[in-house]
């Protein structure tokens, strides 16, 4: 598929166990759907063509030659579908048999992997039938051709450079060193696992964990596919765990005991790049040249819609206790500068929206934390030309409704006396007149934090600074900024989980605010008293920038896989031409604004996504976006 993603499937057919032809027709069936489905990369449970269950069958002659034969029909069938597809079954070689996955894509067979773990305890009794890999190499004759049987077989897509597969076969994932180690260091971002788990008390979720954190200590792909409801249940049962994760997540999940196909997309393109990052991922030369096979390079069609919000936990539980993690962060780091520098008060410009407002929530939890009073915190309303009454009284409530310090200090004559001296007429609406009066805000912060002992608490957010949407050595300065690495789309849930939490008066304010339109207050309000400079109307909606800021800063992606995502995501509210608008908006002023990111105040690291030049983002000011802006215009093939 197009921008780096992968369809992959994990399957569990109907089966017969030792009914081989019965199984091998499921599978054929199988196969076709997936195809048809778009799936790129299949893979069907341990012994799928026998059964995993059979005993002592597995000396039977009959059993392992007829699994030889209608493998070799399975193989023969899927010519015409590149689709890299694996199953399982018993294969003889020199004298012992093993239990392997054979891969095989467009009617060729690829390779054979054996087993390397077998489970010889409990209700387990493999090594009473098959032989350990065990460094085993060779060719084994299948479909008229010498296949290669090792365990450390990887399989590479010609179509996609960055899709190479690595196989373990169950067990293999439950030992202290899985092979897939060995997969991921010699390049596959794709492990697949033929599997035969079954279940009992607890093992779902402790599979789950496994399947999931191996895939994150691995920064891959993983796709399990597990023995279903067709296995013997003399002793045991098997419930078809069907699962896919990346890096981490679990992406799809199958119920137990339905058998069902489970089918996602893993993006290989953002394993490579985070592995590329990441100075701990060594890489190993690989001993042997992948063996190539070749899926189309068809358009996207996702089984998944991207979230309009990846700064944003999606369950509610989830969200509230996020919520509480980041304002504890915030606080703990404000808490620490304070102690450091022995400060007695702490300055906040309070303007009633909502970056002040959650730069304050965190600042009375510091406070708190530190046993020091709230009267010590000083806030302060700045009203300009453009400030609005709804935006003040709003900003007066809150602090008083937390109990801390307020003082007013109007800084129009002080603009005024500035005009004047710089000789610029007060009648032109342009950057002068708007830059004039943050700065002077900040100057009066700053000697206030002087003057009481104190130091400045920032209140610019993360979305801000990538877009530069603040005035040099004006609110873009502080000394300490607690939001720094905080989206506005992740504010304005803090925000909201704290008006839930405190309730009542306070409640009921901070409610106000999430509900004011977001602003800089700079230029006169509109003859009616409302707020005439309105931020998102002038550098775009921060729902589509944070969105912009995740996928293009986190993940490294290009501008069209970027859009492509973004046209998914806010299909229905924002057409293609809006988003790229604005994607270029985004470039343009993230290259543009690096000056300002590059002499940031100290800041405390909530996230995956930060611009402190001391931390994760290191970017010349000089920097070109000429090339990213020109992959804007180009248009898909």
């Amino acid at each position: 598929m197009k921008y780096g993603f992968v369809k992959v499937a994990a399957a569990t057919p109907a089966l017969r166990v030792a009914d081989v032809r019965y199984n091998a027709d499921n599978i054929i069936a199988e196969c076709g759907r997936a195809y048809e489905a778009g799936v790129q990369i299949l893979v069907f449970p341990e012994l799928s063509l026998t059964g995993y269950t059979c005993g002592d069958l597995f000396h039977q002659q009959a059993l392992v030659e007829g699994a030889k034969r209608e493998a070799e029909r399975v193989v023969k069938e899927s010519r015409g579908r590149e689709m890299l597809c694996f199953v399982g079954l018993p294969v003889l070689f020199a004298g012992r048999l093993y239990n392997c996955a054979l891969a095989f894509s467009d009617g060729k067979p690829l390779g054979l992997v054996p087993k390397s773990s077998l489970p010889n305890y409990n209700e387990f009794y493999e090594m009473r039938h098959f032989a350990p890999a065990d460094g085993v190499s060779g060719e084994v004759e299948l479909c008229g051709e010498r296949v290669p049987l090792d365990a450390g077989l990887l399989f590479r897509d010609e179509n996609q450079e960055n899709a190479i597969v690595g196989c373990e076969i169950c067990e293999d994932l439950w030992t202290p060193a899985p092979p897939s180690v060995k997969h991921a260091l010699n390049g596959a971002t794709i492990v697949v696992n033929l599997s035969a788990s079954n279940e009992v008390i607890g093992k779902r979720e402790y599979r789950r964990d496994l399947v999931r954190m191996q895939s994150g200590r691995l920064v891959c792909g993983y796709v399990y596919a597990s023995a279903g409801t067709g296995e013997s249940t003399t002793d045991t049962v098997y419930s078809a765990h069907n699962m896919i994760a990346q890096n981490g997540s679990l992406l799809r999940e199958g119920k137990l005991f339905a058998d069902e196909t489970v089918i996602g997309e893993i993006d290989v393109d953002r394993l490579a790049y985070e592995r590329k990052k990441m100075t701990t991922f060594f890489s190993e030369a690989p001993k042997e040249r992948p063996i190539a096979f070749r899926t189309p390079v068809r358009p996207c069609d996702l089984s998944f819609v991207p979230s309009r919000l990846p700064f944003v936990p999606q369950g509610e539980k989830e969200r509230g206790e996020r919520a509480e993690l980041i304002l504890s962060m915030q606080a703990a780091g404000l808490a620490k500068r304070m102690e450091h520098t022995r400060s007695r008060t702490a300055v906040i410009g309070i303007s009633g929206g909502l970056d002040s407002a959650l730069a304050f929530l965190v600042t009375v939890r510091a406070f708190d934390r530190l046993g020091k009073p709230r009267k010590d915190i000083l806030t302060v309303t700045m009203p300009g030309f453009g400030t609005t009454a709804k935006t003040k009284n709003n900003a007066t409530a809150i602090v008083e409704a937390l109990g801390a310090e307020l003082r007013s200090i109007s800084i129009s004559e002080a603009v005024s006396m500035h005009f004047e001296a710089i000789d610029h007429d007060p009648s032109a609406l342009d950057a002068t007149y708007e830059n004039a009066q943050a700065r002077m805000r900040t100057l009066i912060l700053m000697d206030l934090a002087n003057q009481t002992g104190g130091i400045v608490v920032g209140t610019g957010d993360l979305s801000e600074s990538a877009l530069g949407w603040a005035t040099y050595n004006g609110d873009h300065m502080s000394m300490y900024a607690v939001n720094a690495s905080v989206p506005k789309t992740l504010v304005k849930y803090l925000v909201a989980h704290e008006a839930s939490r405190l309730g009542g008066e306070a409640g009921r304010i901070l409610d106000d605010i999430l509900h004011t339109e977001i602003s800089p207050e700079l230029l006169p309000p509109t003859k009616e008293g409302e707020i005439a400079q309105k931020t998102e109307d002038l550098v775009g909606p921060y729902e589509l920038h944070d969105f912009y800021l995740y996928h293009a800063i986190r993940w490294g992606f290009p501008p069209k896989k970027v859009e492509y995502l973004a046209t998914l995501a806010f299909a229905g509210k924002y057409d293609g031409a809006v988003v790229r608008h604005w994607l270029k908006v985004f470039y343009k002023r993230f290259f543009s604004q690096q000056f300002k990111r590059s002499c940031m105040p100290d800041s405390v690291k909530i996230g995956s996504v930060t611009l402190s030049p001391r931390a994760d983002w290191r970017m010349p000011s000089d920097a070109v976006s000429a090339l990213w802006l020109e992959e804007t215009e180009r248009e898909d093939n």
